[in-house]
């Protein structure tokens, strides 16, 4: 059976399950708990230009099916990430993707020429849709030509394949997708938290300090799976899907709507081998339809009208 898929730009995984950014740590931590080899890949919590001490406390608040969180992209920094995280990368055997986000397209470009030819990482992807960070990040992802400019100037300069993780908290997101396309994107990532808040009631006060945060897990799984499927019908190459996928049922739903990979993210708090678990599900899942090659499964939605 052939799990393998494509995300553009020459990045293959053995099969498509990913780890998604800011719930995986920067890619190593999860090691003593079980092979990461079994992996797809896994993507690093974003990194930025400078450190970044993050948001004001509360930064999490449990929702119905989810969760809000507004960690404000807390991180050592690009030198100290290069020295520090990096090595670790290295020793794994599945796709290494680094996030990166930056608050202009200088910064940005900047920081993709650090990881040219470096050792330990395949791909990045390029965090333009954070709705935690104040001083940029989502702006480039809320608006078509911004979008397309940043998308530009890394692949400008960068010789790893380059995926771009889109934001939900759009008017159209197709637009958006199509811009990056058009800035040379080797792959698109979506969705990124949708924007949501939380009252104390007895305080009358925000619960996060940060007042709004990004919701993520299961509660937006149909709003992701839309977004996916349009997405994929609008662009010509590889989305990576996310958004509430808990289980290979909610996996295979993402590549039936046009994902050629998925990533799995809030659901590792509470259960951090779902990963293994979703790899062996598409893959029993692939058995039993008698289906020997993943590729037939990616975007086989049936939306023709029944007789």
């Amino acid at each position: 059976m052939d799990l393998t898929t494509h995300i553009g730009g020459g990045l293959s995984l053995k099969n498509p399950v990913m780890m998604a950014s800011g719930t995986f740590g920067h890619g190593a931590e999860y090691s003593h708990l079980f092979d990461l080899g079994r992996l797809g890949g896994v993507v690093t919590k974003t990194i930025t230009y400078h450190p970044r001490a993050g948001n004001a406390t509360p930064r999490t608040v449990e929702t119905p099916s989810g969760m809000l969180n507004s960690i404000g992209l807390t991180n050592p920094g690009l030198d100290a990430f290069i020295e520090e995280k990096v090595p670790p990368l290295r020793e794994l055997d599945t796709a290494r993707v680094v996030s990166i986000a930056g608050t202009s397209n200088d910064e940005f470009a900047e920081m993709a020429k650090r990881f040219n030819d470096l050792p330990g990482v395949d791909a990045l992807e390029l965090n333009i849709s954070s709705p935690n960070m104040k001083d940029g990040g989502q702006l480039f992802g809320c608006r078509e030509t911004a979008a397309h400019d940043v998308t530009a100037a890394v692949k400008a300069v960068s010789s790893l394949p380059v995926i771009v993780k889109l934001t939900p908290n759009v008017t159209d997101i197709t637009a958006v997708a199509s811009a990056v396309e058009e800035g040379g994107a080797d792959g698109i990532a979506l969705i990124n938290t949708l924007l949501g808040m939380a009252v104390d009631v007895n305080t009358r006060r925000p619960v996060l300090g940060n007042i709004t945060g990004g919701l993520s897990g299961p509660a937006i799984k149909p709003v992701a799976l839309a977004m996916v499927w349009k997405v994929a019908a609008k662009v010509s190459i590889p989305i990576v899907g996310m958004g509430g996928i808990v289980t290979a049922r909610d996996a295979i739903e993402f590549l039936i709507a046009g994902a050629s990979a998925i990533q799995v993210g809030t659901t590792t708090f509470i259960n951090p081998w779902a990963g293994l678990e979703i790899v062996d599900g598409i893959a029993e899942y692939c058995h039993d339809q008698g289906i020997s090659s993943l590729s037939r499964i990616v975007g086989s939605l049936d939306t023709k009208p029944l007789a």
